[in-house]
Order: C-alpha cells, then structure tokens, then sequence
C-alpha cells in the first residue's frame, strides 16, 4: 500500500497539478475543492497527511486542521497564500507539520510532503500490483523477481499509471503528467504504452480502453 494523501484546495489548476505530482510520487490521493466532507473523508480514505488550503470556503484550513487533529494521527501541511510570520507560527502551534507558502514549485512542495511522511514512518516507495514491484526511489522495476529494463519515461509512465492504479487514464492526462504538454499528441502516448506492455509481459497488467484511455490492474 503506497501513501494515501488528502488534498483539500479551492483553486481547481493548483488542485490538479498537486493532485497528479503526488500520483507521480507513488501517493495515492483524494482532491477536494472544501473541507465540507472531511469528517467522512477521513474516516473512509484515512489518509496518512493532509494537505490543506488555509484559505478555503466555508471552514478555512486552521479551522479544518483542528478537525483533523481530533479525528486523526494524519501529518498536516497547510498550503497559503498567507505568509505572515504570525500564521505561520498559529499554523504549526495548532498541529500543522509544515507550512508551504504560494507560490511554489512543485517539487519542493512534494518533497516537504514527502518529509513528512518520512518523519511520520508512513512514506511506502513500492508499489505493488500482482507480482509487479515498483521502487520509487531507487528507480527500479521487477516482475515476479525479475528485472525490468525500461527507459526514463516508460518508468515515469509506469508509474503515473501506477498511482491510478484501477482507474482508466485519458491520453490527454498521460501527456501533460509525463510530458508536460498541453497539445493532443496521441500518437506519442500510443507509442509508449505499446512499449510498456510489451516489456511489463504476461499475464497483461496494461490494458487499452477504447475511447477512454489506458488502466493498470492486477490480473483477475
């Protein structure tokens, strides 16, 4: 089981573009645009951190964060536009983890969840499906104990799909969170994932949606 991450964020491209950074990592992740169902979404995600908006409609990210602390064990990161010193400190004195500043860069933001979830013991780097074994940090992939050899992106591919795992993934979500492009390119993707399934073997882990996209699922 990989790191389950909550993501409470008002702002719908800030939300999707942490939502698909911490899939890359390997967390497995819940999106919410306000904290009006976070008392059910804790008890039936349990998500081992929380990362919360402080500036959210309805009940902001302090008053949320005080939920969570009640509730749950969880590590809490509040992400703000707010940067004064004083809620900062009214931040972590009320039993934030980490305070992430906006704007920011991506991959710092992870990496600080990521130390989180490392203090906290709860940060997985292997992801397992069937037999399929995939060692985030050590960039390496096997298959019933048998080393694969994948290129840069096959592995990046690999393990996007693997923070989805279960779910059909459209091209035009593959491109921009292994590629980074905004234009429909789905010859490029197509190419890809063909190379993938060939190198992942059988029984098949990959699987083509027609119309939807792509899905990695244990076999049955």
């Amino acid at each position: 089981m990989v790191a389950r991450v909550l993501v409470v964020e008002d702002a719908e491209a800030i939300r999707t573009a942490v939502g698909i950074a911490l899939e890359e990592a390997g967390c497995e992740v819940l999106t919410r645009a306000d904290g009006e169902t976070l008392e059910r979404d804790l008890a039936a995600f349990r998500p081992d951190l929380v990362l919360l908006d402080v500036m959210l409609p309805g009940r902001d990210g302090f008053a949320l964060l005080e939920v969570v602390r009640k509730v749950s064990n969880a590590g809490i990161v509040l992400l703000t536009a707010r940067d004064a010193v004083e809620d900062r400190l009214h931040g972590l004195r009320t039993g934030a983890d980490d305070y992430v500043v906006k704007p920011f860069v991506l991959a710092e933001l992870i990496a600080r969840v990521e130390a989180v979830l490392r203090r906290m013991g709860r940060l997985r780097t292997v992801l397992e499906i069937g037999d399929l074994a995939i060692d985030v940090e050590a960039s390496s992939v096997s298959r019933a104990g048998r080393q694969l050899d994948l290129t840069t992106t096959e592995l990046k591919l690999l393990t996007f799909l693997a923070g989805r795992r279960d779910k059909v993934v459209g091209k035009a979500q593959i491109l921009a969170a292994v590629w980074g492009y905004d234009d429909y390119a789905a010859n490029l993707v197509e190419v890809h994932v063909s190379a993938l399934r060939r190198k992942l073997g059988t029984p098949p882990l990959l699987h083509t949606i027609r119309g939807a996209g792509y899905i990695l699922r244990a076999p049955s």
